[in-house]
């Protein structure tokens, strides 16, 4: 069964969302904790994605969002769920992961980008040191 274009939230490119955040768009990374801790954008505000509707308040309505989660499912939810609340919001294209790949800067120094889900959050709770 064929479906007619699906129209989804709207997309920007790296270069385009830099731009956009020298032109004072607000950043915001809609990833797990464990995703925000150990690698992020630079900027960025964390609200992870299921703390979006009771947040908003945090976010101008004034200014444009930029969102972005690991590779776009999160933040297509994230930009939809703004969008209709009234705010001006895209989503990073490929998210950190692309840009990551581009080479471009994460923080804390040494930044990466983690895994996404559960079983990654289990394997990053594991890496940590014990103090038994």
């Amino acid at each position: 069964m064929a479906s007619a274009p699906q129209e989804g939230p709207r997309e920007v490119t790296r270069e385009e969302a830099r731009k956009l955040i020298d032109e004072g768009a607000q950043l915001v990374d809609v990833r797990a904790d464990h995703e925000w801790e150990v690698g992020r954008i630079s900027g960025a505000t964390h609200i992870p994605l299921p703390e979006i509707p009771q947040r908003t308040a945090e976010l101008d309505q004034e200014r444009q969002v930029v969102i972005y989660c690991r590779g776009g499912n999160r933040s297509s939810m994230a930009v939809t769920a703004l969008t209709d609340a009234g705010y001006d919001a895209v989503k990073l294209s490929e998210g950190i992961v692309g840009w990551s790949e581009s080479e471009l800067p994460l923080e804390p120094e040494g930044g990466y980008v983690a895994d996404s889900g559960e079983a990654s959050a289990i394997l990053q709770a594991q890496k940590k040191p014990s103090h038994s």
